[in-house]
C-alpha cells in the first residue's frame, strides 16, 4: 500500500522519462482525475496510506496513456474553457486558452449588436463555423445570454458528423437550448435557408499548411482530427472561403472574427479588406502574440 504523496510523484518520473514537459501538471491532473481530490485535500492527505486500489490502478493506466503521447484531455475526456467544462474526443481538437480571446471579442461586440437593435427583443444570431466540440458556440450562447442578458441563438456547423455527436453532447450538458448545430460543408446548408443571415459570423478555421503538420507534437500530429488542423497549401484556404460567404450571408455592418496563428494576422487582415470588411483588428492573446482578427462588413 503506497502513501498518496508515492503515487504522485510516481507518475511524475514515469512522465519526465518519457519526455513529456509538463509532466509536473498532467501528472496532477490525472492524479485528481483518479482520486477525485482536490489539492487543498491532497496537502491535508498526501503523507496518509491511499488505500483505494482501484483509484490507484486507473491512475498508473492513465499515467501509462499519456507516456505513449496520447493528449491528457483524450484520456480525461474533458477540458475547461471560459469557465465550462467540455467534452472532448479524438474526433475535435481540444479547447486552448488562447480561443478564448476568440469569444471574449465576440461577447464583446455582440453587446455592441444588442446596442444597435431597434428592440431590446431583437434577436442577435451568430453562425459559429467548424464548430468541433462545439466549446465557442456553447460558451456564446450561454455567456452572452446570462451575463450579458442578449437574446441570441447561435448555430454551429461543422462537416464532422462525429465532432457534431460531441457539441451536442456540450448543448445538453450546459442547457443551452439557443445553441443548434448542423452539419455542413462551409456555407453549403444556405443554399436549402432562404433566410441565411447573420448578425456576426465567428471561426477558428483549419489553418496549418499541409507540409507543415508533420512537423507537429506528437499530441496533435497522431491524436487531433486532421481535418480540423489542414488548412490547405498556405493555410488560408478556408478564411477565403469563409470571407467570400461572409461578404454574402451576414446582414448589414456584421462582423466576422477570426483565429488565426500567430504568424497570419496581417494576411488574414488583407483578406478581409479585399472582400469588404473594414474597421479590421488585430487582436493579441495573453502570450501577446496575434490571435483574433475581426472585422465589420461595409454594405
Amino acid at each position: 500500500m503506497s502513501r498518496y504523496i508515492d503515487i504522485l510523484n510516481r507518475g511524475k518520473d514515469r512522465l519526465k522519462k518519457a519526455g513529456i514537459s509538463d509532466f509536473n501538471t498532467d501528472a496532477w491532473l490525472l492524479f485528481e482525475e483518479a482520486f477525485s481530490m482536490n489539492r487543498a485535500a491532497y496537502f491535508v492527505k498526501q503523507l496518509d496510506l491511499c488505500g483505494d486500489d482501484k483509484a490507484e490502478e486507473s491512475f498508473d493506466k492513465m499515467i501509462s496513456v499519456r507516456c505513449t503521447r496520447v493528449p491528457l484531455q483524450h484520456i480525461t475526456g474533458h477540458q475547461e474553457f471560459m469557465g465550462l467544462d467540455f467534452k472532448v474526443n479524438e474526433h475535435t481538437l481540444i479547447p486552448r486558452q488562447d480561443t478564448e480571446t476568440l469569444v471574449e471579442e465576440a461577447l464583446h461586440y455582440i453587446n455592441e449588436l444588442k446596442k444597435n437593435k431597434k428592440s431590446d427583443n431583437s434577436r442577435i444570431r451568430v453562425l459559429d463555423m467548424c464548430t468541433g466540440s462545439g466549446c465557442i458556440a456553447v460558451s456564446i450562447g450561454k455567456l452572452a445570454a446570462v451575463k450579458g442578458n442578449v437574446p441570441i441563438e447561435v448555430i454551429g456547423s461543422d462537416i464532422s458528423h462525429e465532432a457534431l455527436k460531441v457539441a451536442e453532447l456540450n448543448k445538453s450538458i450546459h442547457k443551452a437550448e439557443n445553441v443548434a448545430f448542423l452539419e455542413s460543408s462551409l456555407f453549403e446548408f444556405c443554399s436549402d435557408t432562404p433566410e441565411c443571415r447573420w448578425d456576426m459570423i465567428i471561426s477558428n478555421p483549419p489553418y496549418i499548411r499541409t507540409s507543415e503538420i508533420d512537423e507537429l507534437a506528437d499530441e496533435v500530429r497522431l491524436h487531433d482530427p486532421r481535418l480540423a488542423l489542414d488548412g490547405m497549401e498556405d493555410g488560408l484556404y478556408f478564411y477565403r472561403e469563409i470571407t467570400k460567404g461572409a461578404a454574402e450571408y451576414l446582414d448589414k455592418e456584421g462582423y466576422l472574427l477570426y483565429e488565426t496563428g500567430c504568424n497570419q494576422a496581417r494576411e488574414v487582415s488583407d483578406i478581409m479588406k479585399e472582400n469588404g470588411f473594414t474597421d479590421i483588428k488585430v487582436v493579441k492573446d495573453m502570450a501577446g502574440l496575434d490571435r483574433v482578427v475581426t472585422g465589420r462588413l461595409n454594405h
